[in-house]
């Protein structure tokens, strides 16, 4: 069945981020083309909308999964060494993971504005990355709680801001991730457009 049907113009926007301009254009055009010759048909408009978003999540999760294990990685290594390893400088431990987190960010965004030429790409990438590690970093943090929870690790979790910080950090990184990212993005599309400005420059 063929139709003008659209899917949800904000998730081909997200599908953009990921890709190329030139892959994006191969991509959106078969998922475009298997949404309104066989998916709409067959589910309706919202069942194929959810089926067009879980394609746009699966291109998100191959480009930015890595970068959101290593954030959430980074995220729990630091959770660990404040319960086992405490200090009384929790400051710059702060202020390491911070411009970690950060770095991360700016170098996706960076890349992904490069890559698509968006200036908006940066920010959903930023946006997919914190999103998709807050699972981790929160299961993680369980997982780390009950494996070790003796009076010790108990008394350097008060010590480091408590479980409430632990388990919401994450959800508070999700907006920085969107700002850090964005601000990646454009720089990324900036300099793609004055690299493809002196290209055509050259004789």
């Amino acid at each position: 069945m063929t139709t003008n049907a659209t899917p949800p113009s904000w998730a081909e926007l997200a599908l953009r981020a990921f890709l190329s301009e030139r892959d994006f254009e191969s991509a959106s055009g078969d998922l475009l083309e298997e949404y309104r010759e066989n998916i709409y048909g067959n589910r309706g408009q919202l069942r194929a909308d959810v089926w067009y978003v879980a394609q746009v999540f699966g291109f998100a999760w191959r480009h930015a999964g890595v970068w959101a294990v290593i954030f959430a990685v980074a995220f729990l290594a630091r959770t660990a060494m404040d319960w086992h390893m405490p200090t009384a400088d929790f400051q710059t431990r702060a202020a390491v993971s911070t411009l970690v987190g950060i770095g991360i960010f700016l170098v996706t965004g960076f890349w992904a504005g490069s890559r698509s030429g968006s200036y908006i790409a940066g920010a959903v990438v930023g946006l997919a990355i914190g999103t998709l590690a807050l699972p981790i970093q929160l299961v993680g943090a369980g997982l780390l709680l009950a494996g070790s929870h003796d009076p010790s690790v108990l008394t350097a979790i008060r010590s480091s801001g408590g479980l409430e910080e632990v388990f919401t950090m994450p959800l508070m990184t999700v907006i920085p991730g969107l700002l850090f990212g964005a601000i990646g993005g454009v720089l990324g599309a900036k300099t793609r457009r004055l690299r493809t400005s002196g290209d055509a420059l050259s004789p």
